[in-house]
């Protein structure tokens, strides 16, 4: 009896060969399935129903902008246009569309200048960017709005700027200077209708396509990916229109049947997402280009929220935001809508995203002040995350900065930055990858502890870019290459195109909603959580690691092991910065005496809004590394003289207030005023007392000033002079040398056997130069040489050819190749008592270099033990090409660490090699000085405009000049003016007066002339604020409140009347101390707190009032800080009470 084995569609019999495939040349024809040599049949062949491109639908007119401006849409509005068919510039464009497209899901303009562009309304509303090519970042579509087609004509405008995304780079290397012979042409201004089921299926397959070459291995999503992307370029057919819904059909198999529903689900799990847009405040392209960039941008991103509920944008930098304020009203208004929706993100809080290496602290503070004042005054909301994505190493100050700015999350992403960007070089396609080029850095998330013990929590996305594309890789990426799964395996996907702006694109978000999909049916792929801020993502984490008390930590800076030459290159950018910090400082410090204290000026009111214009100059900071085009800095260049210029004229203005009548002693005026001077008196600025020598021109000076002159210039041009400020901050005064050289000061004196053999000396050090190199360096006190046996100092040059970022790095290997250079022509400037100098020559190719090396009588600081400094003023006409100039001292010190000053504090970094951490230290950035101390002793080089510094086993370096020559190609050629100094001190780095040496050093006296009759106001204007009981404690700031009011002279006579006064105060040296502020009785204080950066009151503070008899006692309060802690004052003063 026959056996039933029930009904079955198996067959029985099997004749056929079967359907066994190649699996790698499966993957291989994905390939040829869009454009490419078969696009007149692939899919590429049905994107577009209808294109039309004759003058019946398209009419163009055109008006060129003259001489590389960049007007306004209304400046352009006014002017005549022509008609065109091929140019750039400013475009009306009219299209006409035919009736029967009504029917389409979606009409469209393509215009594709081949560089960046942006649509207009006719009345000016931006509407989005364009960006011309045919690269990743290309973006050319315009979408005809709904009821335009109804009435059958649209009109609108175009403005295209001649720049590509990366600027205009010579053959295409994006590094290499601008081409400013680059034309574009137009490729199409074409009226066209998608047809939108097909471009369905080119997102869809290309996903796939990503799924199949990213998964790893074998696995079941891999495999099935493949499969249907095989099977879809079977059932395409370009003859059949059905067959591209039938290949949509069959990619529902890996997304899951009525996926775009579904793929719209948030999931909290996984990475999440943040749309961004990076952009340079400036890099291969100027300011004004950067304006238009941000435009064209964000109109974009608009425009996609829109289409896409889930797309929320997040951007930072408040300067952008004004300059959309300010140059586009329209479209701010339409973004502040989306921020009010909680759709577009302000984030970072700062001004811009700024350099961190460079800047000084209180450069650092004011970021986070303007750009949370900016952000809660336009937005009614400060943010909660810090956002430095793209900045190259970062301090250790910024923890403490951060959580004094009111955040307490950080992203960061630079020393793990990887990026792909071919670039032409000698003919060859390179493939570059980017990061810390020595080290892994090893988390992804952590608690970032800086200098002081404060901790911020911190997020290195592991998808290793700030602008990602948003693919399947990068997705997968975000968990494994996670580097803390056991603490948090949620992770930041940051997509969009940047740098040079454009942000995301529709194709990432079609592919992010697809990824969605198959995380519903396929967990293979982590689920991306869409729709959700960067707060947010950082409120999870903290959540998630019990406010991080699971996480790693990291302490101190995150140094980047990558372009390390940004230290030095475009040194008189850094020389802008460094004076354009001090002079601001000094303009607030004298302004808010000046707004406080009643003199001759009652009209005086204290210049708040010029004040901050000029900080938001120098705020700009994005350019200090010196890695962007030439007319970066020829702008930056006229905004640091503009800063000089307004600067001097506030600083005038206040001193006019403080001493009536009076004059600076300036080379331009100091003749005239001397004439009938009857006083010279110098205010410091700084809160340390000191001794200086000054210049004084002896052709008008009166018979009493010439007593007070001890030594002539060697030409009798000029005098020198003894400036004593005994009190910190305040007036100083001459000092006759009879009292003053012998009792604090040490008499100089230069030998010289006449040829090549120099000798700078005075009581306590000793310099000698020696056939053209620094021979000896000796403490006379102590009988010490300090430079090294047979070793010498001086200037050293180094081949400077980095393996590919120019301007950017400088590697390692240059350490190889020094040479010492020789001073020649070594004659003698100056022979003392009170200063002694020579000046040498050194000829290098086609450079020449004038350095005058000086010896003062007075010492670095009025401490006890103080040496006295050797100061270089170097005048240099340079030539070079890839060359690297330094000076170093190979010294006669053994220490395993060198230190350096930082923002608010220092850093130590290795001296030696142990650890490939240690070797990638070899050239590192530092502030206002550099010193190897080890017990008993140690030298410091100082430095007023120089941040590149190293320290090699016993050689101190201060790195002076680059020659790069992208992409810039005439970066830092021509004169250049600077000045260093060489500290010996007693004792170690801790029991020195290096940090005071440094502030000193870079604080010049402001000198100036008194009428006669004039009255004493040494006494009267003595420093209203000192610091007592701890020398580690410093006055960095003292500046007016933010929330007083400046529209009116102070009302010195209303005794309800009050208004307030910050000071900044910070611990020095890294330990804890007890400081006293003690208060001026001039200053009636009726209230005291300390607050955050944002001056926010926190804690009020007890005032302590004296009983002492002097009238200048006021109050005093105690402050305790703990090593390198940052602390804000805020004073409030009842101006009623205020005394003259």
């Amino acid at each position: 009896m026959a056996r039933n084995h029930g009904q079955s569609s198996y067959s029985e019999l099997n004749h056929g060969a079967g359907p066994k495939w190649i699996k790698n040349l499966t993957k291989d024809r994905l390939g040829t399935f869009n454009g490419g040599h078969y696009a007149d049949v692939n899919l590429a062949s049905v994107l577009f129903t209808h294109r039309v491109d004759n003058s019946e639908h398209i009419k163009l007119k055109v008006w060129s902008a003259p001489n590389l401006t960049k007007p306004t849409f209304e400046e352009a509005m006014q002017q005549k246009f022509r008609t065109a068919k091929k140019t750039n510039h400013w475009w009306k464009v009219t299209v006409t569309i035919p009736s029967y497209w009504e029917q389409y899901e979606r009409v469209q303009f393509e215009f594709d200048p081949g560089c960046e562009a942006m649509i207009f309304t006719t009345d000016g509303t931006p509407l989005q960017g364009i960006t011309g090519g045919f690269g990743g970042d290309r973006r050319v579509e315009y979408f005809i709005p709904l009821e335009a087609r109804e009435q059958g004509q649209h009109e609108f405008v175009i403005e295209s700027s001649c720049n590509g995304m990366f600027g205009v780079p010579w053959n295409g290397d994006t590094i290499q200077p601008p081409d400013m012979n680059r034309y574009f042409s137009l490729a199409s201004a074409d009226l066209v209708v998608p047809n939108m089921e097909a471009w369905g299926l080119l997102w869809d397959f290309q996903t796939l396509r990503e799924l199949v070459d990213t998964l790893p291995g074998n696995t079941p999503l891999q495999n099935k990916a493949l499969v249907v992307a095989n099977e879809i370029m079977n059932v395409f057919n370009k003859g059949d229109p059905s067959a591209i819904g039938k290949a949509r059909k069959l990619a529902e198999e890996v997304f899951g049947e009525g996926w775009e529903k579904k793929g719209a689900e948030i999931y909290n799990e996984g990475p999440k997402e943040v749309n961004v847009c990076h952009i340079d405040t400036a890099w291969l392209w100027p300011y004004r280009v950067t304006q238009q960039k941000v435009a064209r941008s964000w109109a974009t991103q608009v425009d996609l929220m829109e289409r896409y509920p889930e797309h929320r944008f997040a951007c930072s930098s408040a300067q952008q935001y004004k300059w959309l304020e300010e140059l586009y009203p329209a479209l701010f208004d339409r973004v502040r809508d989306k921020v009010l929706d909680g759709r577009f993100q302000p984030i970072g809080g700062s001004w811009v995203e700024n350099d961190s290496n460079m800047p000084s602290g209180e450069a650092l503070v004011r970021q986070f002040l303007f750009g949370q004042r900016y952000f809660e005054t336009r937005f009614g909301k400060r943010c909660d995350t810090a956002w430095l994505p793209d900045s190259f190493g970062l301090t250790g100050a910024l923890p403490q900065l951060i959580r004094g700015a009111g955040m307490n999350y950080f992203f960061t992403q630079k020393l793990s930055w990887y990026d792909h960007l071919k670039v032409h070089v000698q003919s060859i396609l390179r493939r570059l990858i980017f990061r810390n080029n020595i080290n892994v850095f090893p988390h992804s998330t952590f608690n970032w502890v800086g200098i002081d013990g404060t901790q911020v929590l911190c997020h290195m996305t592991p998808v290793d870019t700030y602008t990602a594309q948003a693919t399947v890789g990068d997705v997968n990426k975000g968990i494994t290459n996670h580097k803390n799964l056991e603490s948090s395996d949620k992770s930041l996907l940051v997509f969009g195109n940047g740098d040079g702006g454009g942000g995301p694109l529709a194709k990432m978000l079609e592919n992010l909603r697809r990824m969605r999909a198959v995380t519903n049916t396929h967990r293979e792929l982590p689920p991306v959580n869409m729709g959700h801020s960067v707060d947010e993502f950082f409120q999870h984490i903290e959540k998630d690691t019990k406010e991080g008390k699971t996480l790693p930590n990291w302490h101190g800076e995150l140094y980047l092991e990558f372009h390390r030459g940004t230290y030095t290159s475009h040194g008189s950018i850094k020389k802008g910065n460094r004076h354009s910090e001090i002079l601001l400082r000094d303009v607030e410090q004298i302004g808010t005496l000046a707004s406080l204290y009643k003199h001759s000026k009652k009209n005086y009111v204290y210049p708040k809004d010029k004040v901050d214009e000029s900080w938001e100059k120098v705020l700009l900071n994005q350019l200090l590394p010196g890695s962007s085009i030439g007319m970066v800095y020829d702008d930056a260049e006229k905004l640091y003289a503009e800063v000089k210029k307004d600067g001097e004229t506030l600083l005038e203005e206040a001193f006019s207030v403080l001493f009536p009548n009076s004059v600076p002693l300036t080379p331009s005026i100091r003749s005239k005023a001397l004439a009938g001077s009857s006083k010279i008196v110098a205010y410091n600025t700084t809160f340390f007392p000191r001794w200086d020598i000054v210049k004084i021109p002896l052709a008008k000076a009166g018979s009493s000033l010439k007593s007070q002159i001890l030594q002539a210039s060697d030409d009798g041009r000029e005098g020198y002079a003894i400036m004593h400020c005994a009190n910190g901050a305040g007036p100083g005064e001459l000092k006759h040398p009879s009292n003053a050289l012998h009792a604090h000061l040490k008499p100089v004196s230069v030998y010289t056997n006449g040829s090549d053999h120099f000798v700078l000396r005075n009581a306590s050090v000793q310099l000698t130069i020696s056939k053209g190199r620094i021979s000896s360096l000796v403490d006379v006190k102590l009988n010490r040489e300090l430079i090294a046996e047979g070793q010498t100092g001086g200037l050293v040059i180094f081949q400077d050819r980095p393996n590919y970022w120019d301007a950017w790095d400088v590697e390692i290997h240059h350490l190889e190749t020094a040479e010492a250079l020789e001073f020649s022509n070594v004659s003698v400037v100056s022979q003392g008592p009170l200063r002694a100098a020579v000046r040498a020559e050194v000829k290098y190719g086609q450079s020449t270099i004038s350095v005058t090396i000086s010896l003062d009588a007075t010492t670095a600081t009025v401490k006890d033990n103080s040496r006295s400094l050797f100061n270089f003023d170097a005048v240099v006409d340079w030539r070079q090409r890839h060359e690297f100039l330094k000076f170093e001292l190979p010294l006669n010190i053994h220490s395993d660490n060198a230190t350096y000053e930082t923002q608010f504090g220092y850093v130590q970094r290795p001296t030696h090699k142990n650890t490939t951490w240690d070797i990638a230290k070899f050239e590192v950035c530092g502030h206002k000085y550099a010193d190897l101390s080890e017990f008993g002793y140690g030298v410091a080089i100082l430095s007023e405009s120089k941040y590149g510094f190293s320290c090699q086993g016993n050689v101190l370096r201060i790195s002076l000049l680059r020659s790069s020559t992208a992409p810039d190609a005439e970066q830092d050629q021509g004169e250049h003016n600077f000045s260093w100094a060489v500290m010996p001190h007693e004792g170690h780095f801790l029991e020195s007066d290096v940090p005071i040496a440094g502030y000193l050093y870079n604080s010049p006296l402001r000198v100036r002339c008194l009428p006669p009759g004039a009255p004493d106001v040494v006494s009267a204007l003595k420093s209203p604020f000192v610091v007592e009981g701890a020398r580690n404690v410093f006055l960095e700031t003292v500046k007016r409140g933010e929330y007083d009011t400046f529209d009116n002279v102070v009302d010195f006579e209303s005794k309800d009347s009050t208004t307030t006064v910050v000071l900044r105060l910070y611990e020095a040296f890294g330990g804890h101390a007890q400081a006293k502020l003690v208060l001026s009785s001039h200053l009636p204080v009726i209230k005291a707190f300390t607050t955050n950066l944002l001056e926010d009151e926190d804690e009020e503070l007890y005032l302590l009032r004296s009983d002492e008899k002097d009238e200048n006692s006021g109050s005093s309060l105690s402050l305790s800080f703990r090593g390198f802690e940052v602390k804000t004052v805020k004073l409030v003063l009842d101006l009623g009470d205020l005394a003259g």
